[in-house]
């Protein structure tokens, strides 16, 4: 009967590992996942209007373009989760332009 001591280390380790992820979760990391995300949707909403998704594909660019500013804004504000999240929708949004800048060059050189 001599299992008690092994639950109870148990139970203090994951406690432990809660907490330690609840303090990583809250200790400014969010600011360098930030500039990490925003980056790669910047590159691709820039090599979205290089390819003229403005006209193939204006709605998908003008939405990322807006997302990504308004997650400028949140992240001015130190509101990196809301701010991941508009990066997040940009980089989707610049993918699909795109994709449909790409498939409209295809579909104009046969």
């Amino acid at each position: 009967m001599r299992k008690a001591p092994i639950v109870k280390t148990a139970r203090a380790a994951l406690g432990l590992c809660s907490l330690l992820g609840l303090l990583l979760s809250t200790s400014g990391c969010g600011g360098f996942l930030y500039g990490i995300y925003s980056g790669g949707a910047a590159t691709k909403l820039e090599t979205a209007q290089q390819l003229g998704a403005e006209k193939y594909a204006p709605y998908e660019f003008y939405f990322a373009q807006a997302h990504l500013t308004k997650a400028m804004e949140e992240a001015a504000t130190a509101n990196y989760g809301d701010a991941i999240d508009l990066v997040d929708d940009a980089d989707k949004a610049a993918e699909k332009a795109i994709t449909l800048s790409k498939q409209a060059h295809e579909g104009a050189g046969r």
